[in-house]
């Protein structure tokens, strides 16, 4: 009876159900093909199955050693347990050699199979070619053994360290824990954040863009109160009034640069040429025909790399009769329909990003000389009432499209981040306003009489916030931050509108090409119930693990 009232009553009630969702998939043949597609799961990937747990607990394991073994919470039995998982599954993996279907799948994933000759093209799952599988044995022939070798060396100079101690670390233990805690951390980071899990692609997506996008917004939400917390100095706003000038004088420099002369030359009879690098202001007057003597229509134009190229086509009397050139590439006797002048692309966005730049600074800068408060605190203050001003979808779709689009753009392909990556920042950049007005609630419940005896003792702001206020506002915050865990951990189903493959993606592809009404929607929503359930039962053990008030 004790058990079950530990059990959280909404807990309680899906164990109730549980036998009866345990029939309905394992009797109805269309709830197991959705369940299998919404969570990713491969042809084949029971082979990886093996591999995926070996690492797993090697790495998790090898964790767990330092974490039992930590001075203020000494657990020997459950310290030396561990050990011995981990050097058993160290062991199997350099030995057994069953983690090489799961490595191969790895590595096959972790390339483009469009471009790639390490995979086999056309072939889904993807594979390993012959060529690329023997290499891949190379590497694992040293590297496995190597890790067994550090685990050995790592767990040995833990152990020979002697029992922890708060006052001084002997240097063994200190080398030891070294090497398991950058060895397994590395390992584990890489097997459960980027490695591709062919049984569960789905779910790891989800999973990952959840902890990944709430682990950003955390640290942004602190970020910006931690600029709240800046105070007001005549220094300050006369750097913020130097910044301000010199952006205004670099916006004035880049936007009085000398312009660049283009020419529409030719005759609207046929397309007009548009050679590249041309001003997309130019492009959109002629394409709209808004210019003097156009026709104030829409004109048909096409696309090609310069001067010459688009020449040479009005001159084989193609459906091109006319180009938007530079004036300097216009060749006599060619009719001049419009000439203008303009400032090239690169000056032009690079002045109107100082000039905003300036603008901001100069705004935040009068802002906080009016309120006697730090320019940074009223920019802080801004960013969290407009992000939650604004609605998830519109933050995702911004950032990543046109945004994204945007850098890589200014950035000539340099930077072009993937799917993933743009909803994961877009995620953590819409949920750090949330979570900055948390942690600022739970910074100001701490008593002002703590913090003033924390200077008293001759603390700094930074140990005195470290020390004394956050370890105890963390306490307070525990159950909104656990909401914000599990909201978005179920916002992360937007991200399918950027086409990544999360469990929503993957229930809309099968439901697209089943038909089926009811089955696909009906395992994604039980999977989720799953999924927030489990993250409110964690929460709900952290709760009651800092609940200093019942113990």
């Amino acid at each position: 009876m004790d058990t079950l009232r530990r059990i959280r009553p909404s807990n309680l009630i899906i164990l109730t159900a549980l036998p009866f969702i345990i029939y309905l998939f394992s009797t109805s043949r269309d709830y197991q093909r959705s369940l299998r597609a919404i969570l990713g799961v491969e042809n084949g990937s029971s082979a990886f199955v093996p591999g995926f747990a070996a690492l797993a607990i090697a790495f998790t394991m090898g964790l767990a050693v330092l974490f039992f073994s930590r001075a203020h919470a000494y657990r020997p039995r459950l310290a030396l347990t561990a050990a011995g998982l981990n050097l058993a599954a160290a062991l199997a993996i350099a030995l057994g050699g069953f983690s090489h279907p799961y490595l191969a799948s790895v590595l096959a994933n972790a390339v483009d199979p469009f471009t790639s000759a390490l995979v086999v093209k056309g072939v889904t799952p993807r594979q390993l070619t012959p060529d690329a599988d023997l290499m891949l044995g190379q590497v694992e022939a040293w590297l496995l053994p190597a890790y067994l070798g550090l685990t050995l060396l790592g767990l040995g100079l833990f152990l020979a360290g002697g029992r922890p101690s708060e006052e001084r670390e002997t240097p063994l233990r200190r080398a030891g824990r070294w090497i398991l805690g950058l060895v397994n951390g590395v390992g584990a980071v890489g097997l459960f954040f980027f490695a591709h899990v062919a049984f569960a692609a789905g779910v790891a997506t989800t999973i990952r863009a959840a902890v990944a996008a709430y682990l950003l917004a955390a640290l942004l939400g602190l970020v910006w109160v931690g600029l709240l917390q800046l105070r007001y100095s005549e220094r300050a706003s006369l750097i913020f009034v130097a910044l301000t000038l010199a952006l205004a004088v670099a916006a004035g420099w880049f936007l009085m640069q000398p312009r660049d002369s283009y020419v529409l030359a030719g005759t609207l009879e046929g397309k007009v040429a548009i050679v590249g690098n041309t001003p997309s202001s130019l492009i959109a007057s002629v394409r709209e025909g808004d210019f003097p003597g156009g026709p104030n229509a829409p004109v048909p134009v096409r696309s090609f790399a310069g001067a010459p190229e688009a020449l040479a086509a009005i001159a084989r009397k193609q459906d091109v009769s006319a180009a938007l050139i530079p004036a300097a590439a216009l060749p006599a006797g060619l009719p001049v329909l419009w000439q203008t002048e303009l400032l090239n692309e690169r000056d032009r966005s690079a002045g109107i990003t100082f000039a905003v730049l300036a603008i901001i600074l100069g705004l935040l800068t009068f802002g906080g000389h009016l309120n006697f408060r730090h320019p940074l605190a009223i920019g802080s203050e801004f960013i969290v009432d407009t992000i939650r001003g604004i609605p998830m979808l519109v933050i995702v779709l911004y950032i990543g499209l046109p945004l994204s689009g945007a850098l890589k753009d200014a950035t000539q392909g340099a930077l072009d981040p993937p799917n993933l990556l743009r909803g994961i920042v877009a995620m953590a950049f819409a949920y750090s306003a949330y979570l900055a007005e948390i942690f600022r609630s739970g910074i100001n419940a701490i008593p002002m009489g703590q913090i003033e005896a924390a200077r008293s003792i001759g603390l700094s702001r930074w140990k005195t916030a470290r020390l004394v206020v956050l370890p105890q506002a963390f306490r307070i915050i525990i159950p909104p931050l656990g909401n914000e865990l599990i909201a978005i951990l179920k916002d992360t189903s937007l991200l399918s509108i950027l086409s990544i493959r999360d469990i929503t993606q993957r229930m809309r592809e099968f439901q697209s090409a089943s038909f089926l009404p009811f089955a696909p929607y009906n395992s994604a929503a039980i999977f989720y119930i799953v999924l927030t359930l489990a993250a409110a039962s964690l929460v709900n053990t952290i709760e009651r693990k800092y609940d200093i008030k019942h113990r």
